[in-house]
């Protein structure tokens, strides 16, 4: 006999640690810690008619009516607790925990402080290298504007090679007097040195610093009567000066900080994160999560935990909008992973008060622009829905598109779009593998197979699948589907191109069981949201396809010059990243490279046809 929820609350114990609510297929939908485990858990199964917070009380009706059983895990501290059940929520990733999706990599600025001769590369990932990293960036033409000001300004070497190579002369960068070109120059590794940590302070907000280190240089110089160099550093002065005009300064003491504010609707909430540093303001992220369980406080609080323990920056204050039952836990948990004390506040005057102020302004407008793109989509999909006279609204999207070269290296790529915006994490990539010869309709019928021929546990079928192709390929997929006995389940339609010299201005949708294309009237936006979807799925086929198409030519060439096997056709693409740049190497540039002798050289030049 199963025990009810109520009994075994009763039994629940009074010390800390993790509960874990499951549904009634016992799939974990939510994960939590207390202070107190018997306490925690009444607050969501009190009887009818025990008072209750209003917050609380929204709570037990979404909770009570899906949870069918909890467990208890008791630890020896709320600190153990507070780990437990980040690792809990990262392995169950449950249904109604804040679980904070950033699917998209932003822009870095890394260097590599161990190399020779640093230089400053832009990546999307964090390694653990030792190489230092600055950002994130809001975007690729943000991360851009920055190298260009410190290209401008300072004298790092611009090329990205590990390895330098012998050359005749240096590059254009060195005549321009923006680059000191250790590549082929001698150049003191101190006065590089110096430049690099120049950079970093850049980077780090700490203008203000660096122009008084450069100041002092200055003054040094002009003393020594090198007038030469103080004419350089006065103009770099001049150059930092005029960035630092355009930048916000937002607090008189200077400190890194950063600034987290909520604002909420009925179906999301949106975080924003101010960063400010040496009293700057310099940039700020957004964060939406679908409305949860948690309280305010839980979700900033859950936020802070899974936000910092990825970032590669920790400041040593953090301000928050509203007061959190767990700040020392968050405090101590966030000293450890910093290796510095951090402190977090919640201000009520003063200037840290307005920043939190300016936060949820900022805060306010970005929910303000989501929720607008959400009801656009929405209005997409509602339209789109009585259009096509589909049985429920088209909420998920599945497009899939075929790419191949007379049958050469065939592949198919989907795209998946949702409430009318591509969701890349969903995209997949397919390699064909049971059809020999060039035939795009047995390309989408294996295709349609193994996305549908799993059934809905492997990942949830879409509201509207797209194929591109006219209705031939609209019939492949329909026969797929029929096989499936999915019919009820989404709706299929196929887009084909235009066909010009018949006349035609618009691509043409069509429906199973009509003859004639749907006619979109004034609609004429909802053509263009469809073939929107098409042309992604396009790009995302082709862009497969040619990363295929090129690792196989790469490889090709390779396997017909004596000498080169596996391990040298990495040395050189390591080395060198694609083909041109092997073929326009010099004869001298490739037998500097471990394992490529003079006689491997020359063959390889003859091959590659340079």
């Amino acid at each position: 006999m199963a025990i009810s929820l109520h009994d075994k609350l009763a039994g629940a114990p009074n010390d800390p640690g993790v509960y874990i609510m499951k549904d009634a297929e016992g799939k974990v939908i939510y994960v939590g810690k207390a202070k107190n485990l018997k306490k925690r858990l009444a607050s969501y199964f009190k009887e009818s008619g025990q008072k209750e917070s209003k917050q609380i009380d929204l709570k037990t009706k979404v909770i009570v009516k899906n949870v069918s059983s909890f467990d208890t895990i008791i630890t020896r501290t709320e600190k153990e607790a507070l780990i437990l059940e980040s690792n809990l929520i990262k392995r169950y990733r449950p249904k109604y925990n804040v679980i904070l999706k950033d699917d998209k990599r932003y822009p870095l600025l890394r260097i590599d402080i161990n190399s020779q001769y640093p230089s400053l590369t832009i990546v999307r990932k964090i390694e653990k290298n030792g190489a230092r990293y600055f950002g994130p960036f809001s975007s690729s033409q943000a991360v851009r504007e920055t190298l260009k000001i410190i290209h401008k300004t300072f004298k790092l070497r611009k090329c990205k090679t590990k390895n330098f190579q012998k050359r005749l002369r240096p590059c254009l960068n060195y005549q321009i007097d923006t680059c000191l070109a250790p590549c082929c120059l001698y150049v003191d590794k101190k006065i590089y040195n110096e430049i690099v940590k120049e950079v970093i302070l850049f980077l780090k907000g700490r203008t203000p610093e660096l122009i008084k280190k450069i100041k002092k240089q200055m003054t040094s110089a002009a003393k020594d009567q090198n007038y030469e160099r103080a004419a350089v550093l006065r103009d770099k002065i001049f150059a930092l000066e005029e960035m630092l005009e355009k930048q916000v300064v937002v607090t008189t003491d200077f400190k890194d900080r950063d600034v987290i504010a909520i604002a909420d609707s009925p179906e999301i909430l949106l975080i924003a994160l101010l960063f400010v540093r040496g009293g700057y303001l310099l940039g700020k992220r957004c964060f939406s999560f679908n409305k949860t369980i948690s309280t305010e406080a839980e979700m900033v609080s859950a936020f802070i935990r899974q936000y910092y323990e990825k970032t590669h920056f920790i400041p040593q204050e953090i301000l928050v909008p509203i007061p959190l039952e767990d700040t020392c836990l968050l405090e101590d948990r966030l000293t450890t992973l910093n290796q510095k004390k951090v402190r977090m506040l919640y201000p009520e005057r003063g200037e840290k008060a307005q920043l939190i102020k300016m936060a949820a302004h900022n805060a306010q407008n970005s929910l303000k622009d989501l929720t607008a793109s959400i009801a656009a989509g929405m209005d997409i999909a509602v339209r789109l829905q009585k259009r096509l006279r589909m049985d429920k609204m088209p909420e998920r999207i599945e497009c899939f598109d075929n790419s191949n070269i007379s049958g050469t290296e065939p592949v198919a790529g989907m795209v998946v779009f949702e409430n009318g915006k591509p969701n890349k994490s969903l995209y997949r990539k397919y390699k064909i593998k049971t059809v020999n010869k060039q035939n795009d309709y047995a390309y989408m019928a294996e295709i349609l197979t193994r996305r549908y021929g799993k059934g809905e546990k492997s990942r949830p079928y879409p509201d509207l699948l797209v194929v591109d192709g006219g209705k031939g390929h609209l019939n492949i997929a329909l026969s797929i589907i029929k096989k499936f006995k999915l019919e009820k389940y989404f709706e299929i339609i196929g887009i084909a191109k235009k066909d010009v010299s018949k006349g035609e201005t618009n691509d043409k949708i069509y429906q199973p069981g009509r003859a004639n294309p749907v006619n979109f009237g004034r609609e004429g936006d909802l053509l263009l949201f469809l073939q929107k979807i098409r042309d992604e799925a396009h790009r995302f086929a082709i862009s497969f396809h040619r990363k295929r198409r090129n690792k196989k030519s790469i490889h090709s060439i390779f396997d017909t010059v004596p000498g080169i096997g596996k391990k040298r056709k990495e040395i050189l693409l390591k080395h060198f990243g694609n083909i041109d740049r092997i073929r326009k190497a010099t004869l001298e540039e490739l037998v500097l490279l471990p394992g490529i002798d003079r006689n491997i050289a020359e063959a390889l030049k003859r091959i590659l046809g340079a």
